[in-house]
């Protein structure tokens, strides 16, 4: 079977899990440009690769990547997962031991790595023995993920650091500017070093003066300019930095200008070959690896960016036709998908629901039982308007009134002004009229002269329909208006 049979395909859903299904030895570049370990908020983060709007006034739940039991019990499997991947007993018991002292010393770096690590394990059997991969970080983690890269794709096989420089605002008193990203790439095999799809580039510089003797005229210039080899630092202006005024620019503030992507994959690939993003965010790679007439493969945790990224990258700026062109894998399309969903990835599908009523997902991280997302939308009061939240609890499996209860009462220690409970199946009249009854308990608010249900439920099957939760004006979208919280005197604009 060939390859474009499998390829111009979008997957949503954690990376890892789609990984587990793609076929070995398909691909043969890969470029990945996941979250830095920079301590941002999960919303922040979730704001940066969706280019959804998010409240300024919004609180971050937690830093991004801080150490739990879910995480923790990924660590202690790492050694199974290394040996299994074919790394050595002896870079296992590196690993081991630098796992230990960092969970002393940086354990936020080190649920950074972990996540990181189980990545890379399940990414290096895709590649082709002739193809490559190209990860993407900052400074910040660069030294560490540099040594994990050794020890999963090889230390041999290590071909070079690319440092990509730019130019955009902002500086500090305290450092130099931090105006560069560092590319870090692998070949899959010895033999992938010397694959001649490995391509050179040149680039022109122009002098002054006729440098050294060995430049040329350039008439139309009138300047003397000498082509030469494009070197491992990559700071010309043939790749510029996506601002806020590009064409290109699509709300992310992570987005890579796509002359970058087509420098990697125009030298490091040929026509036809699989191009392979399992962070493509809002798909600078899908484009550069369409306009190069390479296969495509992406990924996203987040639906609205793979909606987002269908409407406009694909749609609108390429021209191409979902089901025809390319596919979409992954999005429950009714009852029986979202069941399955559930049974695949249990988390995945508590996130699809909270995204599908328009809702943010809550970082599984916090200590915030019974709450697995946020819808907010806007209150009045004697301040003016203000930001607040409806709680979400989504239920895949069995239901029961406990949980009708359960959720109350966490409506009745926060400060949310409603609560929502999604459901899986539709419920039986008889339990339907216990619940509600017990969700009239918790009485109305009323905004504006409407009074609006402080409990409400839905099902998966009345989302899929359309159905939304009853409540207050959403959240202002981008570039108008937004709330101010409870306590503030003035109103800001995002």
């Amino acid at each position: 079977m060939s390859n474009q049979s499998h390829t111009n395909r979008l997957y949503y859903g954690d990376c890892l899990t789609v990984m587990r299904g793609m076929r070995p030895g398909s691909i043969d570049l890969i470029y990945l440009d996941p979250p830095f370990n920079s301590a941002r908020s999960y919303n922040a983060i979730y704001k940066d690769e969706t280019g959804r709007p998010l409240p300024d006034q919004i609180e971050a739940f937690c830093d991004t990547w801080q150490m739990d039991e879910e995480r923790a019990r990924a660590i202690r499997g790492l050694p199974v997962l290394m040996r299994q991947g074919g790394i050595s007993d002896e870079a296992t018991e590196f690993w081991r031991l630098l796992m230990n002292a960092l969970e002393r010393t940086q354990p936020t770096m080190l649920a950074y790595l972990s996540y990181m690590a189980e990545r890379l394990l399940a990414m290096k059997p895709l590649l082709k023995k002739t193809g490559s991969v190209y990860l993407h970080c900052d400074p910040t983690a660069s030294h560490y993920i540099k040594v994990m890269m050794d020890t999963i794709f090889g230390h041999n096989n290590y071909r070079n650091e690319i440092i990509w420089g730019y130019r955009t605002g902002g500086v500090s008193k305290n450092y130099w500017p931090r105006k560069h990203d560092v590319l870090l790439v692998y070949g899959a095999t010895e033999t992938a070093k010397k694959v001649t799809t490995h391509n050179p580039l040149q680039e022109r510089i122009y002098y002054d003066v006729n440098f050294m003797g060995t430049c040329k005229w350039d008439d139309a210039r009138k300047k003397w300019y000498a082509d030469v080899y494009v070197r491992d630092v990559w700071d010309d202006d043939t790749i510029k930095a996506v601002l806020n005024m590009s064409s290109e620019r699509m709300g992310y503030a992570t987005q890579k200008p796509v002359a970058l992507l087509e420098r990697i994959i125009g030298t490091s690939s040929k026509k036809g070959d699989v191009v392979f993003d399992p962070f493509c965010g809002c798909a600078t790679t899908i484009e550069a690896a369409h306009k190069l007439n390479r296969g495509w493969i992406g990924i996203d945790i987040a639906i609205h960016a793979v909606k987002r990224v269908s409407s406009v990258r694909l749609k609108d700026r390429l021209g191409l036709v979902e089901g025809k062109d390319y596919f979409i894998e992954g999005i429950p399309l009714s009852v029986e998908g979202a069941r399955d969903l559930w049974e695949r990835d249990k988390y995945h599908f508590q996130k699809w629901a909270v995204e599908q009523v328009d809702g943010f997902v809550t970082d599984r991280r916090t200590a915030d039982g019974g709450i697995d997302g946020r819808l907010y939308f806007t209150m009045s009061g004697k301040g003016g308007d203000y930001l607040s939240s409806m709680v979400l609890e989504v239920k895949g499996g069995g239901v029961g009134i406990g949980d009708v209860r359960g959720l109350r009462g966490v409506l009745e220690r926060d400060d949310a002004a409603m609560a929502g409970l999604i459901v899986m199946e539709p419920l039986g009249d008889r339990q339907a009229a216990n619940f509600h009854r017990e969700m009239a308990q918790a009485g109305d608010i009323e905004v504006n002269g409407v009074k609006y249900a402080r409990m409400q439920m839905l099902s998966v099957a009345e989302i899929l329909e359309g159905r939304r939760f009853d409540t207050p004006s959403r959240v202002a979208g981008r570039g108008e208006k937004q709330p101010v919280l409870p306590g503030s005197t003035t109103t800001k604009s995002s």
